[in-house]
């Protein structure tokens, strides 16, 4: 490849377009609190629904299953979404820091080291002390 670029499967873009449109929505939609009264709505069927199925080993197993299928997707969604709303307030700050008055070290440390993103902070924090004990 003379460019140097990586070629990308054509079909990707559509798939994560598909699947970011998909996640926004789930995680809109589950934030509501008719989704939450829907849920318990559902585990009060199936608690009354209990006595008329005898509480047996099948009706622990669809509460059991359901559960685990819905917690099990939820956590891809959830993390989906929490990496692009992270990646978006890091870029915001980037542009801010980049221009501002503030150091240009700071942008990208997010993919630093944990031992070097808190050499950071502790700069930011003595930094902060200086100008404080100046400014008194």
């Amino acid at each position: 490849m003379p460019s140097g670029r990586i070629r990308e499967n054509p079909g990707y873009p559509r798939v994560e377009k598909l699947f970011t449109r998909v996640a926004n929505t789930v995680a809109h939609m589950t934030g509501k609190p008719v989704t939450f009264i829907a849920c318990c709505c559902i585990i009060l069927i199936w608690a009354l629904s209990g006595p008329l199925l005898g509480f047996s080993d099948t009706w622990q197993l669809i509460i059991n299953t359901g559960t685990t299928i819905v917690t099990f997707l939820m956590v891809f969604l959830i993390q989906n979404t929490q990496n692009r709303d992270a990646a978006a307030i890091h870029a915001k700050l980037d542009e801010l820091i980049r221009i501002g008055a503030a150091e240009n070290s700071f942008i990208g440390i997010e993919h630093m080291p944990e031992k070097e993103v808190e050499a950071f902070r502790r700069r930011c924090e003595e930094a902060a002390k200086r100008q404080d004990a100046a400014a008194a």
